[in-house]
């Protein structure tokens, strides 16, 4: 008598090739049915009078806001200013996290130093260090970057540690049965067990780098989006405020695709339950 196991569902490797290309496509656009119907109940909600639309506007007011500021040339000034902050305090934050996290995670001896005192200013709120910055670094952009790599920093030190603290011993002692050397051990060893990690530490620092840059450009920011947010407030346009909003959303999934873009050959070895479930 023998039983049947049952057969996981690959439906990749089912389909024919030119219904795996168009699930390429249909897969991702999933992920707009949702702010899509939103955008759309709140359309007919205010369309039908069921609200006034002046504090939260409609989708079509909040859509010419943006128009308006894109023929005016404002936006793509804003959205430059912005970027390129996130860009370089994500840089700073992340080339920082990454060192630290390796030697704390790596050497037990630093772990034990630096770790306590890391998680200690980890729990500091982000608006607390404003202030600081603003007095050692001046108004201007220095004390933004600083601010922006303040907050990438802790998720990319903490995912990396923490990925190089938990990896397996018998994969280690594996590396010493043949005798790897140090640089051997950590590039054959180490760095797939904590790439997968990694990736989502990166993420998640990126992620905060989008939220740390608003707190950033609340310290007497001229350009940027999150001066079109006080500029809104200030003035009372609730739709330029959503507009800036929704154009803070855009802007952190698409950064957010292009590292998971960009990441996604160095763990195509992953042999994980999601990439046979379609999950993106």
């Amino acid at each position: 008598m023998t039983i049947e196991a049952p057969v996981l569902e690959q439906p990749d490797a089912a389909m024919p090739p030119a219904a795996a290309r168009l699930s390429r496509f249909v897969r991702p656009a999933l992920g707009l049915l949702l702010p899509l119907g939103l955008a759309l109940g709140w359309e007919l909600a205010v369309w039908f009078g069921y609200s006034n639309g002046r504090l939260v506007p409609p989708p079509t007011k909040v859509f010419a806001t943006i128009m308006e500021l894109a023929k005016s040339g404002e936006l793509s000034r804003h959205i430059i200013t912005t970027l390129s902050r996130v860009a370089a305090g994500f840089a700073l934050g992340v080339v920082a996290g990454t060192l630290l996290g390796a030697v704390s995670g790596y050497w037990g001896l630093a772990r034990r130093l630096l770790d306590p005192t890391v998680q200690a200013l980890r729990a500091i709120p982000s608006i607390a260090w404003v202030p600081l910055f603003i007095l050692w670094l001046g108004i201007f952009e220095t004390s933004k970057v600083a601010l922006i790599a303040v907050g990438v920093f802790f998720p990319v030190y903490l995912g990396v540690m923490g990925a190089i603290h938990s990896v397996d011993r018998k994969i280690v002692e594996v590396g010493r049965i043949f005798r790897l050397s140090g640089p051997a051990m950590i590039r054959r060893i180490l760095l797939p067990a904590v790439l997968p990690a990694y990736v989502v530490a990166l993420r998640v620092g990126l992620g905060l780098g989008w939220m740390f840059v608003v707190a950033a450009e609340f310290m007497g920011a001229s350009e940027g989006l999150g001066y079109l947010l006080i500029d809104g407030q200030q003035l009372g346009k609730p739709a330029q405020i959503v507009a800036a909003i929704v154009i803070f959303a855009i802007l952190g999934k698409t950064t957010d695709w292009l590292i998971e873009l960009a990441t996604a050959p160095l763990l195509r070895w992953q042999d994980a339950f999601g990439r046979g479930r379609g999950a993106a």
